[in-house]
């Protein structure tokens, strides 16, 4: 499988596939592809799954689209304005990524339900108790909200994000949350109670415009309506 990413602020990611090559997707997920590829829906791994899969905001059911001769694409557009990442998931590599973030990948690559053992992290930590969690090996492509910013943390490196702006971790990380001290601060700095923090050793990648913060900033000018 060959892929490009194309399309800015609105990405698609174009897979080029020889014949017997597959991709899974939610449903709904593909966009546009060429002939010589057939479509089979299913649970991918079971009911249990698929309501897990439900749980981090994907769908249920999942769709395995099958090439039929070499040369033939398929591609997933972006739900909303940001970036689209390729992530190389390999035995003892697993990543922990934000509710929707899947978008497409082959089908060695294994999604599964990521809880949250901490309540505070749950409750303050802008990402939810529950998140997804990749294994398996093969190509992964998420979304992301904004820009992609990437950072390898050594052990015991520690990152500070506002909440939400968290898309992946590798599974090597931990993840808490730390109050913000000082009245005024809170009262006044606009931050909110809590942070994220994350800690190494791995890979994270933070997003520069969360979805809910790019909803905040607009809904300023949105016209009001009165009832007569």
């Amino acid at each position: 499988m060959n892929y490009e990413i194309k399309g800015s602020p609105m990405p698609a990611v174009i897979c080029t596939l020889n014949a017997g090559e597959q991709m899974v997707t939610e449903g709904g997920g593909m966009s546009w592809m060429s002939d010589g590829i057939s479509m089979q829906t299913t649970t991918n791994g079971g009911i249990g799954k698929a309501l897990g899969r439900l749980l981090s905001k994907d769908k249920m059911f999942q769709n395995v689209y099958t090439a039929e001769l070499n040369g033939a694409f398929i591609a997933f557009a972006s739900s909303f304005m940001g970036d689209i990442l390729a992530l190389n998931v390999q035995p003892g590599v697993d990543y922990i990524c934000q509710k929707s973030a899947f978008l497409a990948s082959t089908p060695g690559v294994n999604m599964e339900t990521y809880f949250r053992k901490s309540l505070k992290t749950g409750v303050f930590g802008g990402e939810g108790f529950i998140m997804q969690k990749f294994s398996g090996q093969g190509t992964l492509f998420i979304e992301i909200d904004g820009s992609a910013v990437k950072y390898n943390l050594a052990p015991g490196e520690r990152i500070i994000l506002d909440t939400g702006h968290l898309v992946m971790m590798s599974s090597t990380c931990s993840l808490d949350t730390q109050s913000i001290k000082g009245a005024k601060n809170v009262l006044f700095g606009g931050e909110g109670l809590f942070n994220t923090v994350v800690t190494g050793p791995g890979e994270i990648v933070v997003q520069t415009m969360p979805i809910s913060n790019l909803a905040n900033s607009i809904i300023p000018y949105l016209p009001t309506t009165s009832s007569n």
